[in-house]
């Protein structure tokens, strides 16, 4: 089985993040893998928990859903597993049942998350992310805390951001507009996206707050430079090089 740092040396040689999508509900197992594929993440769907533990070694998944109640082999039975194994991806269950104590059980057993039936698919997609963004974090304080995009670097450890060699001033929410681009290099995101996880609020789209903090941005980071904040109109940001175009 893998251990948690050989995920992460896996998700940087491959630049997409995996998740394993594990129900045995064919048509629920199919939209919650359609709407991780929508995110950008690389879905592959198990149909019981032998399957699941099957298609480990080969997908080499960062993050995992889990159904807890499956025929033969249920969730509990699978995450006790991989768990004894040393194997520590994240996993966020999925169940109907809904007590006090089955999710005390659930995250008990080594579940990182626990999500009642029904749910809300954009819901799920949140957690999911929140999951792969606190597992990426510790990951990265055992090994390399800075983030590099061309000349551009940022460190996560001491927040300091430079380009060329030359020392950036950001402020909190320049820095956190800056580390949530970085963290989707040559993905364009939402004004709504960077809204949610800068601001952590609903956008309503009519903020300009976005729009003045990525000028803000760009002033510090591409005066006298080349521009790597692109807007793709419409759409949203990306962090993009000249020589890309």
């Amino acid at each position: 089985m893998r251990t948690q740092t050989a995920t992460a040396a896996d998700t940087a040689q491959d630049q997409k993040p995996r998740v394993l999508v594990v129900d045995d509900e064919p048509s629920l197992a199919d939209l919650i893998s359609m709407a991780l594929r929508y995110e950008g993440w690389e879905t592959r769907i198990a149909r019981d928990g032998a399957e699941a533990l099957a298609s480990i070694p080969d997908f080499k998944p960062d993050l995992m859903v889990l159904d807890i109640m499956m025929p033969e082999l249920d969730g509990l039975e699978v995450l006790q597993r991989l768990r004894s194994e040393g194997d520590q991806i994240p996993v966020l269950f999925l169940t109907a049942r809904d007590s006090l104590q089955d999710r005390l059980t659930g995250l008990g057993a080594g579940g990182d998350d626990y999500l009642t039936k029904p749910f809300s698919l954009d819901e799920l997609v949140a957690r999911v992310h929140a999951l792969a963004r606190r597992s990426t974090t510790t990951l990265r304080q055992a090994t390399d805390p800075v983030r590099r995009f061309g000349d551009l670097t940022l460190n996560e450890h001491s927040c300091e951001v430079q380009r060329g060699g030359e020392t950036i001033n950001l402020t909190s929410t320049e820095y956190e507009l800056l580390l949530f681009l970085m963290e989707n290099e040559q993905r364009v995101v939402s004004k709504a996206k960077i809204y949610e996880r800068v601001w952590h609020g609903e956008y309503d789209g009519s903020r300009a707050v976005v729009e003045l903090n990525i000028s803000y941005l760009r002033k510090k980071l591409e005066t006298g430079r080349s521009p790597i904040i692109r807007t793709v109109r419409g759409v949203g940001y990306i962090l993009k090089q000249a020589s890309d175009d």
